[in-house]
């Protein structure tokens, strides 16, 4: 089983920034994981495993921490936001000679692409994209659940965060067994001396409430077709409250080649724990060369 191998490297405004490394480089482009709004490379280890591990079709996969979460360093506030967090992206794909992969972004991680594919014009990267659990049009319902529990506190016992955890999501992940919303929780959060602590900076609440929901969204949809002639894939949580059935269809419209991924009993976003999901993922993989 591959264990990640860990790296680090300067943001170009002097933040250390952290990644995990699993397998060793093929000749076939690398999968690089990009996390959602609160999270960290960590989400990933099942599945990276899958990828680094596969008994014919190997690859190097590569996660980033943004700024803030994770082993990276803390920023300024007003730094949390996609188009820095690709252009620290970038900078790392720069600092680890990757010139062209398969990008897989979940909720905020698929933002990042979509900044790195228009804002920063830089959609050569791209061998493939994989959107898990977001698309151009995110639903405001979700983003004010999201909102609801971006940096407050947590219980101090793991028990009591691992029940209020299923509280507050049960209804998105019903078919998680006790042990499983057990490392859920542990996936999330950090351990500190045995009690939980927030794996990022509180701080992310004040940068995520300038995403009003009541506010009209940005258009992503332009930058969503700058990858048009890349081949994308979109998971689908099942019971998502981010991604709509209606985007979707959407999505597919625009990118007729679409391959489409909907895990039935999740909601946002997939955890892409379960082996039809990796298998969905390695189908996708593997004509990308």
């Amino acid at each position: 089983m591959s264990e990640p191998h860990f790296f680090a490297y300067p943001s170009d405004d002097g933040l250390a920034l952290f990644g995990r490394m699993w397998g060793e480089p093929q000749s076939t482009p690398p999968v690089v994981l990009l996390p959602g709004l609160t999270r960290n490379s960590r989400d990933f280890d099942a599945l990276a495993q899958a990828l680094a591990d596969h008994p014919t079709r190997p690859r190097w996969v590569v996660g980033f921490d943004f700024r803030g979460r994770g082993g990276s360093a803390y920023g300024p506030v007003a730094s949390y936001n996609p188009l820095q967090e690709a252009r620290d992206t970038l900078l790392g794909l720069s600092r680890l000679d990757i010139t062209r992969a398969v990008f897989l972004g979940t909720s905020r991680g698929g933002l990042v692409m979509l900044m790195l594919a228009q804002a920063l014009a830089r959609a050569d990267l791209f061998a493939g994209a994989i959107f898990n659990d977001i698309g151009p049009v995110i639903e405001t319902a979700g983003l004010a659940r999201i909102a609801g529990y971006v940096g407050r506190p947590i219980p101090d016992t793991w028990p009591a965060l691992v029940a209020e955890l299923k509280a507050a999501q049960g209804f998105l992940f019903p078919a998680l067994t006790g042990d499983q919303w057990e490392r859920y929780a542990r996936q999330i959060y950090r351990d500190d001396g045995g009690r939980p602590r927030l794996a990022y900076d509180a701080a992310l609440e004040e940068a995520f409430n300038a995403f009003d929901p009541a506010k009209p969204q940005p258009d992503l949809w332009p930058a969503f077709d700058t990858l048009a002639d890349v081949p994308t894939m979109v998971i689908h949580g099942g019971r998502s409250d981010i991604l709509s059935e209606g985007t979707v269809a959407q999505m597919a419209a625009h990118h007729p080649g679409l391959a489409i991924h909907t895990v039935p009993d999740q909601g946002h976003a997939p955890l892409l724990w379960d082996t039809a999901s990796q298998q969905a993922i390695l189908d996708f993989l593997a004509p990308i060369a």
